[in-house]
C-alpha cells in the first residue's frame, strides 16, 4: 500500500522516514478527509508511540513522515531469535499495551497492529502507523466504515485480523487492537501466531471459527496470569475479551520487577506446573523411594546374615517421549536428571 523512504530533514539535520501511498490507493481517498484524520493522529505524544510529523501531497502522491527510529522492527527480531527471552517478551508487550491505552483514550484506534509496526531501539518499544489505517478507511470515496478499499484492498493485516474485523464488521471498536495485541503477544511467546494457513481468505476464516492452542502448552514458562490475558484476548467476541487497553497494563505492573537496574524491568513470575508436569515429578519421587526402600532392605538383609542380591550401582537410562511432542522432550530429559540426582544421594550406590 505504501513505499517508505530514509531521507535529511535539511532545516532541522536530523534522519526522518517517508512514507509514500502508492498511486493506486492515493487515487481513491477523498484527500482532506485523509490528511484530517492524520492531524487527529498527529496529536497523540506518548513515550512508545512514533508520532506523525507532517502530511502532504505532491503531485498527486499523498505522504507522511515520521522520525526515523535507529533499531529494528520486532518482525525482525522474532524473525531472528525466534521466541524473545522471558524478559525482553514482556517488557515489549508492555511498552505496546502502554501505546494501546494512550491512544485508545484519545479516540484513536490502530486497526493493524503486527510485529512490522512495532519498532524497537535500545529497551525501548515504539508502535508506529498509529491513525493511519482508520485515515485511510475513513477517507476512502466508498462508505468509510468499509474495510476494503474500492480496489480491493484490505485495511489490515489478515494475520492478526480480529474476527469482527474479517468479517467486515461496520462497528469495529478499540477492541479489535486488543485481540491483535493478543496474536503479537501470542507470537512474541512461542515464535509463531496462534492461526497459519497457506491463504490469507483461510487464516481469516481460522480467526473467525478455530479456537488457539493455550500458549502455556507452548510455553509452559509463562507466567500464568500473562498466559490467562493473552487467551482472554483471543477472544472471539469482543465483550469476552479485555474491555481496555488499561485492563492489560494493570496485569503487567502486577508482575513483581527486578531490584537490579540493570536488569530488564519485568521478571516472570512462577508458574502453576502443568498436570503432566506435576504426574512426571509424581512418577520420578515414586521411583527413587522404591529404588531408596529396595536399597535399604537389602543393606539390612546383608548385616542380618540373611541372602540377598548386593546392590551397589544403578543405571538410569533416558526416558522416552512416548507423546512425541517436542514441547515434552525437556520434560523427559528433566525427568531423567532428576532421577539420577536423586538416587546419587544414596551412599554406597554408585551410578553404572
Amino acid at each position: 500500500m505504501s513505499r517508505v523512504f530514509v531521507a535529511l530533514d535539511r532545516s532541522l539535520g536530523r534522519m526522518v522516514a517517508i512514507k509514500v501511498l502508492s498511486p493506486e490507493v492515493a487515487a481513491e481517498l477523498k484527500t482532506e478527509r485523509f490528511r484530517l484524520e492524520i492531524q487527529l493522529a498527529a496529536k497523540l505524544q506518548h513515550p512508545h508511540i512514533v508520532p506523525l510529523l507532517f502530511a502532504g501531497e505532491n503531485r498527486g502522491l499523498l505522504y507522511f513522515t515520521m522520525p526515523f527510529i535507529e533499531g529494528e522492527s520486532l518482525r525482525a527480531k522474532i524473525g531472528r531469535e525466534g521466541p524473545l527471552a522471558m524478559s525482553d517478551a514482556l517488557r515489549t508487550l508492555r511498552h505496546v499495551a502502554s501505546a494501546l491505552a494512550y491512544a485508545h483514550k484519545q479516540g484513536v484506534v490502530h486497526r493493524d497492529i503486527k510485529p512490522d509496526n512495532v519498532l524497537l531501539s535500545g529497551e525501548f518499544a515504539l508502535v508506529t502507523d498509529f491513525g493511519v489505517a482508520k485515515a485511510l478507511t475513513a477517507s476512502t470515496t466508498a462508505d468509510g466504515n468499509q474495510q476494503l478499499t474500492g480496489g480491493g484492498i484490505a485495511i489490515g493485516t489478515p494475520a492478526y485480523m480480529a474476527p469482527e474485523q474479517a468479517l467486515a464488521d461496520p462497528s469495529i471498536d478499540h477492541r479489535a487492537d486488543i485481540y491483535a495485541f493478543g496474536v503479537v503477544a501470542y507470537e512474541v511467546l512461542t515464535g509463531v501466531p496462534p492461526f497459519k494457513a497457506k491463504t490469507a481468505q483461510a487464516t481469516l476464516a481460522a480467526h473467525v471459527v478455530e479456537e488457539p492452542k493455550p500458549i502455556i502448552d507452548k510455553r509452559p514458562d509463562i507466567p500464568a496470569n500473562i498466559a490467562t490475558l493473552v487467551m482472554r484476548c483471543l477472544a472471539k467476541r469482543p465483550d469476552e475479551r479485555p474491555q481496555n487497553a488499561s485492563e492489560l497494563l494493570q496485569v503487567f505492573d502486577a508482575l513483581p520487577t527486578s531490584s537490579q537496574p540493570t536488569q530488564p524491568a519485568f521478571q516472570p513470575a512462577p508458574t502453576k506446573p502443568s498436570r503432566r508436569m506435576r504426574w512426571m515429578g509424581g512418577a520420578v519421587g515414586l521411583v527413587a523411594l522404591s529404588v531408596i526402600g529396595y536399597f535399604a532392605a537389602t543393606q539390612n538383609a546383608r548385616g542380618s546374615g540373611s541372602s540377598a542380591a548386593d546392590l551397589s550401582s544403578i543405571a538410569v537410562l533416558p526416558l522416552e517421549n512416548v507423546g512425541g511432542d517436542r514441547n515434552d522432550e525437556y520434560i523427559s530429559d528433566g525427568v531423567t536428571d532428576e532421577l539420577a540426582s536423586a538416587l546419587s544421594e544414596l551412599p554406597g550406590l554408585e551410578d553404572a
